[in-house]
């Protein structure tokens, strides 16, 4: 369901055929300076289905011609939220306010089907062909040769680190 509090703006809509994100349009005029953010409202209110939960994106053309995103990318829309749907722009841009307009599309909206899980509480996780390797683990970056998993690779834990080793 949807309430249109601001029945001037176009309710989110699929620009083409086979599109995921539906239009998200802005009810305000905002100016952002380089570097700046703001909170910019659509005009609608949502509810969400149990089960299911809205994602903000950025549009691609805005991240790419002008500098803007969402700072929270992509912003969370919980089934049980029903206040008005903002999104939190964000430009990029080093030197160029960009102005938006109201009417302007600013985001889409992705609505997707969302698992709940319950947590089991183990001592061990079960191993995996992954491990623990992460945060640029799988290479691509300039690297022709596969990284390890260096102590320096893994995020530090002062309860288990010795600081008195000798080399």
């Amino acid at each position: 369901m949807i309430q249109q509090l601001d029945p001037e703006l176009p309710l989110p809509a699929y620009a083409k055929p086979g599109d995921a994100g539906m239009d998200l349009y802005a009810a305000q005029a905002v100016s952002l300076r380089p570097g700046e953010r703001s909170l910019v409202r659509t005009g609608i209110a949502l509810a969400i289905p149990d089960g299911f939960v809205g994602l903000v994106h950025p549009r691609s053309g805005l991240a790419a011609k002008h500098g803007i995103t969402i700072v929270n990318a992509p912003g969370t829309i919980d089934a049980g939220y029903r206040g008005e749907v903002l999104v939190n722009l964000l430009n990029l841009d080093p030197r160029d306010t960009f102005q938006v307009q109201r009417g302007d599309r600013i985001a889409q909206l992705v609505v997707q089907a969302c698992a709940r899980v319950e947590w089991e509480p183990v001592d061990a996780l079960p191993d995996s062909v992954r491990g623990v390797s992460g945060h640029g683990a799988s290479g691509g970056f300039g690297s022709s040769t596969t990284p390890t998993d260096r102590p320096s690779d893994r995020p530090s834990d002062s309860t288990t680190s010795d600081s008195t080793s000798k080399d």
